[in-house]
């Protein structure tokens, strides 16, 4: 962080309730809300980070507006993926008379030390052709929602 920034953030616990109403109107373009000054000086703070540093990634804003939608009553919940193995799972999967061993990893799986994002792209390097990863791992069956080759 750099020292201007870290400095102007720094000073903001000792400024005047007044002086921080002002900064909020400058950094927002809105009025202050009607909270205390602990709210404005940590709300202040974070302001001045976001405009030096950049925001939250769009995928974060997307998931939080899920969060509060979902808060609200306006959004059902996302069902839990029940195909994903736990992560440091092991599949086990015999094709052409090789056993291929794949492990679950937290961001994708693992097939012959290099890691792949999904079970489809492990399945394709191991047939050559494209294939429904759950299905050819014994995941789904064939016919169930997304089956098929």
């Amino acid at each position: 962080m750099s020292t201007a920034i870290l400095t102007q953030v720094a000073a903001l616990p000792t400024l005047a309730t007044p002086r921080l109403k002002a900064m909020w109107r400058e950094l927002t373009g809105t009025e202050p809300p009607p909270y205390n000054r602990t709210f404005l000086v940590k709300r202040l703070a974070y302001r001045i980070q976001e405009l030096a540093f950049g925001g939250l990634s769009v995928k974060a804003e997307r998931r939080l507006d899920d969060l509060v939608e979902e808060l609200d009553g306006k959004k059902k919940p996302k069902p839990k993926d029940m195909t994903a193995p736990v992560v440091g799972t092991k599949l086990i999967r015999e094709w052409q008379g090789v056993l291929h061993e794949v492990t679950a990893l937290a961001d994708g799986f693992e097939w012959q030390g290099r890691r792949y994002q999904s079970l489809s792209a492990v399945a394709r390097a191991i047939t050559g052709t494209r294939w429904n990863g759950p299905l050819f791992f014994g995941l789904r069956k064939h016919g169930a929602l997304g089956g098929g080759r």
